[in-house]
């Protein structure tokens, strides 16, 4: 009787072992994922965003440029210029479309492609029909795109390429134009980072709300 009760007891316990190994093998890595799931999907990117908001408001909004209440704009994200009056950006080889802030692309083609030196001829011959007087040399930012495609800014020196230009078709003083430019013009990150940089929407953009002249 002693015998048969035991064995009973060693079966009855062997049966149960698999159930139980195997729940404990589920539990920690469901549990590892909700946890992470919580920490990762919902409260790194409510705090990184509540944080944003309060340091960076402008630029987690997009840093948005606006006009009588519309966004017309992004202080981060170019725009494509092709009335001579105004400051050409640099140019964009984003598709569908120039500027797609959706779809960032460089033009991916090397020095010797035949692709860019036609691509940089074309924009050099663009850059002389709008203003043939120009005899400069043309500054390279203004017919090379960007690693980015929607490079908002252009070089001093693309500035003052077309100083001339926008201040003879507008019938302003070049020395008005080139004091705009100024205003405009944004110094170096922390001092020594990069070069000085003109934002072409915004110094349009100052450009037309000048007086209309008589």
């Amino acid at each position: 009787m002693t015998v048969s009760t035991t064995t009973t007891t060693t079966t009855t316990t062997s049966a149960a072992a698999p159930a139980a190994t195997s729940e404990g093998l589920l539990r920690p890595p469901i549990t590892l994922f909700v946890v992470l799931s919580v920490l990762t999907g919902l409260a790194y990117p409510l705090l990184t965003t509540g944080v944003a908001q309060v340091a960076f408001p402008d630029a987690a909004n997009g840093s948005l440029i606006m006009k009588d209440g519309k966004p017309i704009g992004s202080r981060l994200i170019g725009q494509a210029f092709s009335d001579p009056k105004h400051f050409w950006s640099r140019p964009s080889a984003t598709t569908p479309m120039a500027y797609n802030a959706a779809n960032s692309l460089g033009s991916n083609v090397g020095p010797l492609n035949p692709a860019l030196v036609d691509a940089v001829k074309g924009r050099v011959e663009a850059l002389r029909a709008a203003d043939p007087g120009n005899t400069a040399p043309v500054p390279v930012d203004l017919v090379t795109t960007s690693a980015s495609g929607f490079d908002p800014h252009i070089s001093r020196a693309a500035a003052d390429y077309q100083t001339a230009r926008v201040a003879r078709l507008r019938g302003l003083p070049e020395a008005q134009v080139r004091a705009l430019v100024d205003q405009h013009t944004e110094g170096k990150w922390l001092g020594f980072i990069g070069e000085p940089r003109v934002n072409v929407l915004q110094l349009n953009l100052a450009l037309d709300a000048l007086p209309a002249r008589p």
